[in-house]
């Protein structure tokens, strides 16, 4: 028998349930993981809520993000073997795999061993924040050194990602956040500038920290009224990637900006990557490769342990983490 976390209802963190579970052995394709550590994720939240994509099927799994030892492996898997220390790369729905658990079984796709330079908690805070902003910055903007990247909701796990990830290929981040006070630690993260979104023009700052050339690539889980200003400040070929609906409004871009500089807009999620194995082996060696060089590196803002689990959602609902959650079975 193992832990799990389940809901039979949506709701708020409350409905969270630890039950004692039997765990099946691997299916075909699949492995066991004795899990040391979970990254918590605001889909999970949404799903939780109802918001999600999906809709819950109850009794309700949880959990896209885990890293620990495989126990087991199922028939067909040749690539991963009892005691490999890996990680779980989210790439599949919750109605099919959970992570939150003291032991759970996976796809064998979305598996990847991690670098020995990695604490458990670290890998389990790193592959959907890296790969999320990898596929936006590097499969599909092609982000080139020198060029300009604008990251809304910046102190998020992905906007750091996105940050660590522009600085990696010589590009130069500019950390978007609503208010000052997280100035001094988005720029000890790497970002070149910060703006305060609701304390600063944001069209002017980022026409004079481009010195008039443009944003080449806006990355932004926000949406609203700011993406017309940030459409404002874009360059010519430049691309907008939205991959949120942090403000639900829908978005209103001026067209004539569209239209003269040439602009690209899409929406954009991580499954785009982590459903398409040619795309998810380039993600997965790039993100090694930058975790294992340390010039990619999470950064934890808060551990729980697993009996807290409602709290930790709690505490990612208050909106006042900068960096990824995580809770240690």
């Amino acid at each position: 028998m193992a832990k799990q976390v389940t809901f039979n209802r949506i709701g708020g963190p409350e409905v969270l349930e630890i039950a004692e579970v039997q765990v099946a052995a691997p299916a075909v394709g699949e492995v066991q993981i004795r899990v040391k550590a979970i990254g918590i994720n605001r889909a999970e939240v949404m799903y939780r809520t109802g918001q999600y994509v999906i809709e819950p099927q109850f009794p309700a799994k949880l959990g896209y993000e885990a890293a620990g030892i495989i126990e087991a492996v199922g028939i067909g898997v040749s690539e991963f073997a009892i005691g490999d220390r890996v990680s779980v790369i989210p790439s599949f729905m919750f109605t099919e795999y959970g992570m939150y658990g003291e032991l759970v079984n996976a796809p064998a796709h979305a598996v990847v061993k991690h670098p020995e330079n990695l604490t458990f908690a670290e890998a389990a805070a790193s592959w959907m924040m890296f790969i999320t902003a990898y596929g936006a910055l590097v499969e599909y903007g092609h982000l080139q050194a020198g060029q300009y990247a604008v990251m809304g909701a910046a102190s998020s796990s992905v906007g750091i990602a996105a940050i660590q990830i522009a600085t990696m290929l010589g590009a130069h981040p500019i950390a978007l956040s609503r208010t000052s006070r997280k100035n001094e630690w988005l720029r000890n993260a790497g970002a070149q500038a910060v703006i305060a979104t609701t304390e600063q023009d944001l069209t002017a700052e980022l026409n004079a920290l481009t010195q008039g050339a443009g944003v080449n690539l806006v990355f932004d889980p926000v949406g609203g009224p700011d993406v017309a200003r940030l459409t404002a400040a874009m360059a010519m070929n430049g691309t907008f990637f939205q991959y949120g609906a942090l403000d639900t409004r829908d978005l209103s871009i001026p067209v004539m900006d569209i239209l003269g500089k040439h602009l690209q807009f899409r929406g954009y999620e991580l499954f785009e990557i982590t459903t398409v194995p040619d795309k998810m082996t380039r993600a997965k060696a790039f993100v090694y490769d930058g975790l294992k060089s340390g010039k990619l590196k999470p950064v934890i803002d808060k551990t729980f342990a697993f009996e807290e689990i409602a709290e930790a959602h709690r505490y990612m609902e208050a909106n006042g983490h900068v960096g990824k959650i995580v809770v240690t079975p």
